[in-house]
């Protein structure tokens, strides 16, 4: 009996009219009441499970599925057959072959069967209606209906700008060509709105995404603000092809009218795409581009900007236009034409002579657009210092003003010195009452206030006259381990110079001794003069200073002594225990020096 009944739904034709004409005829066969998912999702290459649940006191006898493609073509097409006594059969040669498995459970508590139609490894033309035919133990039937829906998620978007620049001031639009792709099956191109209506639109970017199903949609973005199809601000132009496997290619290209404002903008293209239960979006990178323009203002930059500009200094003039990419330069100088890196000009070790207006040009030849700008530098300077007077005797007792100038650009603030000494401030020092102490090196110092590194000095040698004078007898230095010396030190003030000459004696016998060859070293005010000796005896040292003024003469005794470790002999009335301690490592007696 099942045999005719499964011939009869092979046999079965479907014609193609209303489909809520269509149900109501079947409803009124049926009488298996049988419920089925009105839309199955599912990915490329993924399993499907279409669950057929039918209400049935007993197992369903006989379960038959079949497919009906989308298009004019209304006619069912058997996939699969199921029964209690021939258990099952896939029709051999079946696109399904090998990748359809079954499952059938019944609950008799509830009089409720299910039937699961499990498709494996899914393919884009597995997207078809599913017709589940559930039948009785007598003649009675019922069936649903579920559409299963096939995805395949996108490739990333990939986006390319226009390699070359883009000028807001181009006069003729720009060229779009599309081409079409020929593919297996069959590939298809469209164009959102007109690509050029009365302004000069120019492409900007192109997306394109592969492997999308169902059909991927691209919007494109400028900082982050979508822009839509527009006849006077925006086209875009769409092409989408179907590939031989069903898969989508999608492509789009963005075609704007370029400003100045565009160069500082980021656009992207975003593709949104569906995926069972939800939709997803991906973003392509970002990208800028190059607007050209010309340039309509030239503005100069002084380097060091902040800075006052000193001889010899390297100053930078930098010349920058608004225009993109920047024109040709050229800088003049009190109209006279410089030597420059177009936009930069160099000068280096400036003088006081580079000061004055330097003026930079520039020109579009393209365009024929010229601007300039102009800027005033300033080189300070400071001239070298002028002392008055110059290297000058004075007489003791005498007064004298020195004055201190120097030429500059700037305020200038003037310092005196003496010996590292500061003396006080003022283009005029005045000497008072010249003594020995005034004599010496004056050094007046210079200072521009505003910009301290322009600073310079000069300097004045300051003599005062006088017959020679000892401000200290003769010094002692102390006594040479080695071989038992000191050194006897004079200093001898006098303007000019005195001439030092050392005479020594014998106390006991009133004979001259030796003297040793003396150093001298001229001061600023006289001579010091400095002489080495050894005796083993009692001495006396002459210091005499002589100059055209006059002479003076200095002299000191000096007393030899022996001592042991513990006790020390002096033939003066004086004792030095100080010096005999000073030689308690040179040997059990030795003779010193003590200086009356």
């Amino acid at each position: 009996m099942l045999t005719p009944l499964l011939n009869r739904f092979d046999s079965i034709k479907f014609r193609p009219i209303d489909k809520s004409l269509w149900v109501d005829v079947f409803s009124a066969w049926a009488m298996v009441d049988v419920n089925m998912e009105d839309r199955v999702e599912v990915s490329l290459k993924g399993q499907a499970e279409i669950s057929c649940i039918y209400t049935l006191k007993e197992p369903a006898k006989m379960i038959v599925w079949f497919t009906k493609s989308p298009g004019r073509d209304q006619s069912r097409k058997r996939v699969y057959y199921y029964d209690t006594l021939q258990k099952e059969i896939i029709d051999e040669g079946s696109e399904y072959a090998g990748r359809i498995n079954f499952t059938h459970s019944h609950e008799p508590q509830n009089s409720r069967g299910s039937a699961l139609l499990i498709i494996n490894n899914v393919q884009l033309s597995d997207q078809k209606e599913y017709i589940c035919t559930v039948h009785d133990v007598s003649t009675d039937s019922g069936e649903g209906h579920t559409l299963l829906q096939i995805f395949n998620s996108p490739s990333l978007p990939v986006i390319e700008g226009t390699h070359t620049g883009i000028s807001v001031t181009a006069e003729e639009p720009s060229k779009v060509k599309l081409k079409k792709t020929k593919q297996k099956n069959y590939s298809c191109m469209y164009i959102l709105g007109t690509l050029h209506n009365n302004g000069v639109f120019t492409q900007v970017a192109h997306c394109k995404v592969d492997d999308g199903y169902p059909r991927p949609n691209i919007t494109w973005y400028k900082d982050r603000f979508p822009l839509q199809q527009s006849n006077n601000e925006v086209k875009i132009s769409e092409s989408e092809t179907t590939k031989a496997n069903g898969l989508f290619t999608v492509e789009s290209d963005l075609y704007i009218k370029p400003q100045r404002t565009d160069e500082d903008a980021l656009f992207y293209c975003e593709v949104k795409y569906f995926v069972p239960g939800e939709v997803r979006m991906t973003e392509s990178k970002k990208i800028n581009i190059t607007v050209h323009y010309p340039t309509t203002k030239v503005t100069v930059y002084v380097n060091p900007r902040n800075g006052l500009i000193k001889e010899g200094d390297t100053v930078e003039i930098r010349c920058e236009g608004n225009g993109n990419p920047q024109p040709v330069f050229s800088f003049t100088h009190n109209e006279e034409e410089l030597s420059a890196d177009n936009e930069m000009l160099l000068l280096e070790n400036v003088k006081r002579s580079h000061s004055g207006t330097y003026v930079c040009q520039s020109i579009d030849f393209g365009e024929g657009i010229y601007a300039e700008d102009s800027v005033n530098i300033t080189v300070h300077y400071l001239d070298q210092i002028v002392v008055t007077p110059e290297e000058t005797v004075l007489n003791q007792g005498d007064d004298l003003p020195l004055t201190c100038n120097a030429l500059s650009s700037l305020p200038t603030q003037t310092s005196w010195f003496k010996d590292g000494t500061w003396l006080g401030k003022g283009h005029v020092l005045v000497l008072h009452n010249a003594s020995y102490d005034t004599a010496g090196l004056y050094v007046c110092q210079v200072t521009v206030s505003s910009l301290h590194e322009l600073q310079k000095q000069n300097s004045v040698q300051i003599s005062v006259r006088g017959k020679p004078k000892f401000t200290k007898e003769i010094e002692v230095g102390p006594v040479n381990k080695a071989d038992r010396s000191v050194n006897l030190t004079c200093y001898a003030e006098g303007f000019p110079f005195p001439n030092i000459t050392w005479t020594l004696s014998d106390q006991r016998t009133g004979q001259p001794v030796p003297v040793p060859e003396a150093e001298n070293q001229m001061t600023d005010t006289g001579v010091i003069s400095m002489i080495s000796v050894r005796a083993m005896s009692e001495l006396t040292a002459k210091c005499s200073a002589a100059n055209e003024l006059g002479t003076e003469e200095v002299s000191r005794k000096i007393e030899a002594c022996e001592f042991s470790f513990s006790h020390c002999k002096i033939s003066s009335t004086q004792t030095y225990t100080s010096a005999c301690s000073q030689f308690s490592d040179v040997g059990q007696w030795s003779q010193v020096f003590f200086f009356l």
